[in-house]
């Protein structure tokens, strides 16, 4: 049984927001981290899967769609995001084949949550959209073949964090590390025994500086102003994302 777990999502390529969060005294000492997905679609992927892969067996990794859409892009199949494209040209052959190779969901025990599953959609799929406002019948239809004991379901992929009960389970969405709508920091997660949704400050304009500098995407700069600076608030997103659930 798993004491705290820290969970980090959506970092989305952006090294500054990563190193923020992981130099969190709870993120440090947390039992496991979890990575739910969309991990290296920003501008700097190789840096940020590197520093990754530092963390070891302290890690558990899940796939994302932007994952599999940096996969697909290398393998010739275009992204409709110029910076996938862009990111997926720049990671080596054993980053893709880790990225290639991430579960779409894991399970493991949490102290006083049970059985917790990480996704980073749904259980079911990489890219659908559940939201804190979705209706009932959603959840139980995108929840439809989870097993009978797991109490908590942790989902990220849109960008906003939130906890709310869905017919006696649990769902947690951390936010995003890297490219967060409703506030700028960088959005996480601590698990055990209950759950706090947690928020990183840090410098953006200097990650801003930071980030144009060291990536060679072509619209760095720009890409790093609007999402590290959360240019978009949480009810522009859901207003965007709100069709996608099937309302």
């Amino acid at each position: 049984m798993l004491e705290r777990v820290a969970v980090l999502s959506d970092i989305h390529g952006v090294l500054p927001a990563l190193e923020a969060v992981l130099a969190e005294p709870d993120v440090a000492t947390a039992d496991l981290i979890v990575l739910s997905g969309d991990l290296a679609a920003g501008p700097q992927p190789v840096e940020v899967l590197d520093l990754l892969a530092t963390l070891g067996d302290r890690a558990r990794w899940v796939g994302g769609n932007a994952d599999r859409e940096l996969v697909e892009a290398r393998a010739g199949k275009t992204s409709p995001f110029e910076i996938s494209n862009w990111a997926a040209s720049q990671l080596r052959d054993d980053q893709v084949a880790r990225l290639a190779a991430l579960p779409l969901t894991v399970t493991l025990p949490v102290a006083g949550l049970g059985e917790v599953l990480f996704c980073h959609a749904t259980p079911r799929n990489d890219e659908e959209v559940v939201l804190v406002d979705s209706r009932l019948d959603r959840w139980a239809e995108v929840f439809a073949a989870l097993p009978a004991e797991v109490g908590t379901v942790v989902c990220g992929h849109t960008h906003m964090p939130f906890t709310r009960l869905v017919d006696r389970r649990l769902v947690v969405n951390p936010g995003s590390v890297g490219m967060p709508y409703g506030g700028a920091g960088a959005w996480w997660a601590l698990l055990g025994p209950g759950v706090q949704l947690r928020r990183t400050g840090y410098d953006v304009d200097a990650a801003c500086a930071q980030v144009s500098a060291g990536s060679t995407f072509p619209e760095a700069a720009a890409w790093a102003d609007e999402y590290l600076r959360s240019r978009h608030s949480d009810a522009d997103a859901l207003v965007a994302f709100g069709p996608r659930d099937g309302r």
